[in-house]
């Protein structure tokens, strides 16, 4: 059998109206058993399925075009899919992208155009893993109308998925699911003598479903498959205890994909934690990537940029002690290189903050776009070589060690230009008014007509 299942869902005659429960073996994974059978039925996507949103007006209508989904695991993208599917009368063809081929996605393209009316819905799980041509081999069916591509994925669309594809469709994206959610479904589950675990009569307090939930991370179907779990290690009849949790929540492991939406959304918040001066969320989110398996190498390379981007002046020390982190981090080693990572993000996250040096390069980068470059003073540049003393460079320099605060009066540039702005923040308030203190020393020698001696 191919890897994809090309079962019409809804070809049996009579349809029976509480597909797929009466469908499905009892042998099936309690995920896969508990699967929403309606729109209706799907939890924790209020945001996309509450009445009047755009998707159940589209279904209702049965007018909808191409979808993605783009969410977590767990969240729900391929029961919605299903549920699409049954509410509209509609083929059902599920194609996973990691088992299929050009060969495969051919055959199910023409069989498609066979059926016209059967309204074929192909549905590709994990659409990220589609190649170029492989996606583009979808495009003239999909124009044309004769499957309606419903594409699931965990990875955001705007890298993955093709720009001709993506434009030919609606995309969603799916939140995790809340606690209370699935800690709902985890009951009903429970309870359900037909799809779920009611005929173990095994019994559990709500707080410990709760807590189950929150093990979970918003995953659905890892909730249930561990409810699952522990109820069937269970006698029937018994009660599931925290105990029983607790050997689940030994072997709990964070969601966080490495080089994915996980690594860059997470970073992110660690590194807008630590800008924003809030230490509690620094360190939340750098455990967060340490738990998951980040490279802590990379943790403290974005901490060095940090002290210049975002500490800088304010605080010198942090650049030296950012740089130390990264050295120490190299030679130390994991696990106790977890201290020195949490040494560093609470010193950044409670510094002193400037970006003065940020805006600065930018301003100096931005002249030097729009405006003619200058021409390097004569009295600045290198007057080695005997052509360079004939053009007489390096005259008129004066060597600023031998005027009061080494403020010799003489302009650096031919055309002067503000860049830098020092703000008040920690040791750059001293800083500001140092550079105040030499602009009026300046200004006073140019008052004095004092001219330049030749160095």
């Amino acid at each position: 059998m191919s890897a994809a299942d090309q079962t019409d869902l809804f070809a049996e005659e009579p349809r029976t109206p509480d597909w797929p429960a009466a469908t499905k073996p009892a042998h099936q994974p309690l995920a896969a058993r508990m699967r929403p059978r309606s729109l209706q039925e799907v939890v924790g996507q209020d945001h996309l399925l509450r009445p009047g949103s755009l998707l159940p007006r589209l279904v209702a209508q049965n007018r909808f075009g191409s979808l993605l989904f783009y969410g977590p695991p767990g969240s729900g993208k391929t029961s919605i899919a299903e549920a699409i599917a049954r509410e509209t009368k509609s083929r059902f063809v599920r194609v996973n992208a990691v088992m299929s081929n050009v060969a495969e996605l051919r055959e199910i393209l023409s069989a498609a155009r066979r059926q016209p009316a059967a309204g074929t819905i192909l549905f590709i799980d994990e659409l990220h893993r589609f190649n170029k041509s492989q996606q583009d081999l979808l495009l003239p069916d999909v124009e044309e109308g004769t499957v309606r591509l419903i594409g699931a994925t965990t990875h955001n669309p705007g890298f993955y998925v093709n720009p001709p594809l993506l434009s030919r469709s609606h995309l969603f994206r799916l939140e995790p699911l809340p606690t209370a959610a699935v800690a709902g479904v985890l009951r009903a589950a429970l309870t359900d003598p037909e799809r779920g675990l009611g005929a173990r009569r095994v019994a559990a307090d709500d707080k410990l479903l709760v807590d189950l939930a929150v093990l979970c991370d918003g995953d659905l179907r890892r909730a249930l498959n561990a409810l699952e779990v522990l109820v069937l290690g269970l006698a029937e009849g018994s009660t599931l205890t925290a105990a029983d949790l607790e050997v689940f929540a030994r072997e709990r492991r964070i969601r966080y994909d490495a080089d994915e939406d996980e690594h860059y959304d997470t970073i992110s918040a660690f590194i807008k934690s630590c800008r924003g001066s809030d230490p509690d969320a620094a360190m939340y989110w750098l455990a967060k990537m340490l738990a998951g398996g980040e490279d802590p190498r990379f943790i403290a390379r974005r901490l060095v940029i940090l002290a210049s981007e975002d500490v800088g002046l304010a605080d010198p020390q942090a650049l030296p002690l950012t740089v130390a982190a990264h050295h120490a981090v190299d030679f130390v080693g994991l696990p106790e290189a977890e201290l020195t990572l949490a040494h560093a993000t609470l010193y950044i996250a409670t510094a002193p903050k400037s970006n003065s040096a940020t805006l600065a390069l930018g301003e100096a980068h931005r002249v030097l776009k729009e405006q003619p470059v200058q021409a390097v003073p004569k009295p600045l540049r290198d007057k080695s070589g005997a052509a360079s003393r004939q053009n007489q460079h390096g005259k008129g320099y004066r060597y600023s060690h031998d005027y009061p605060e080494n403020i010799s009066g003489q302009d650096y540039l031919e055309k002067p230009v503000a860049l830098y702005v020092p703000k008040t923040a920690g040791w750059e308030a001293k800083i500001a008014e140092r550079l105040a203190r030499w602009r009026e020393l300046k200004a006073q020698l140019g008052a004095a007509g004092h001219r330049p001696r030749d160095s």
